[in-house]
């Protein structure tokens, strides 16, 4: 039987007090399942907050193990708790004991137990609070690691201008002039927050959502009618702070949405969007 000292173990619990860990024990169910046993896929809208109480848990992406959880252990605890899709598929990879509580009933047990409550809630926001650092700590070394290969990649197509051209050299030019230009910062794509949405109105007046946008690309979300591969289209981009006309050429067509290549702007179309992508990317920042 879980005990209050071993939740405290986990950070979410911690300096929670044992006759409150004792309540919050009383609302969830064990169960015991064998290995091989699939508890949610990738996609899946997790209803439970499942506690790994004995024996091991696989986390694949696809085929492959990205993690291996062992005793005590939260699955998934974030995505618990945001009824956020899963992002991973877990197995049992041996025979196992969980206890897990429906979300819902534990939300109605904070919302009974105030103290608890708000020292859970604390907790998961200092667990939030790490990701967000240990992230921005990961994005950081990644932008260094773009930035040193950017400049690496642009004395070598210097170096390439300024040898004696041979059969080789203009393909070389033109592949590293290609990506130099891929990986300016200016040409990474956002997706817009659906409180600060975009949508695009067509010419036939159908509205569509905007999947992703940057200065230079947009990606129309899954069902709307457009044309062909290379083909010329046009419509009018609707932002919280007015509406732009666009128009391009259509690079990709998938069923995760239609990828338009876009035309240049005016300045006062230009100025509306890059101040839409800063408020966006502002979200995923801290200040």
């Amino acid at each position: 039987m879980i005990q209050p000292s071993d939740l405290r173990t986990l950070p979410l619990f911690r300096d929670i007090k044992d006759a409150q860990l004792t309540e919050l024990i009383g609302t969830f169910a064990k169960e015991t399942l064998p290995a091989g046993k699939t508890l949610f896929q990738v996609g899946e809208v997790p209803t439970r907050l499942v506690l790994l109480f004995k024996g091991e848990i696989s986390l694949l992406e696809g085929e492959e193990e990205r993690f291996r959880l062992r005793p005590l252990a939260p699955v998934g605890e974030l995505g618990a708790i945001t009824s956020h899709p899963r992002n991973v598929t877990a197995v049992t990879a041996t025979e196992v004991e969980l206890y897990s509580v429906p979300v819902a009933q534990l939300l109605s047990f904070f919302e009974s137990h105030g103290p608890l409550g708000l020292s859970f809630y604390q907790n998961l926001l200092g667990l939030v609070s790490d990701k967000i650092r240990r992230d921005d700590m990961r994005i950081e070394q990644m932008r260094w690691n773009i930035i040193r290969t950017q400049k690496a990649m642009k004395k070598l197509r210097d170096l390439v201008l300024q040898s004696v051209e041979t059969e080789i050299s203009k393909p070389i030019f033109e592949a590293l002039d290609d990506l130099i230009e891929h990986n300016r910062r200016a040409h990474y794509r956002v997706v817009p927050h659906p409180k600060f949405p975009a949508k695009v109105r067509l010419d036939n007046g159908a509205l569509h959502d905007v999947a992703e946008v940057s200065d230079g690309f947009l990606k129309v979300a899954p069902g709307a009618e457009m044309p062909k591969d290379g083909g010329e289209w046009s419509a009018v981009l609707i932002l919280p702070a007015g509406e732009m006309a666009v128009s391009g050429v259509i690079q990709r067509t998938g069923k995760d949405g239609v990828v338009v290549r876009m035309d240049g702007f005016i300045d006062e179309y230009r100025k509306m969007l890059e101040d839409y992508m800063t408020r966006l990317q502002l979200l995923d920042f801290v200040v």
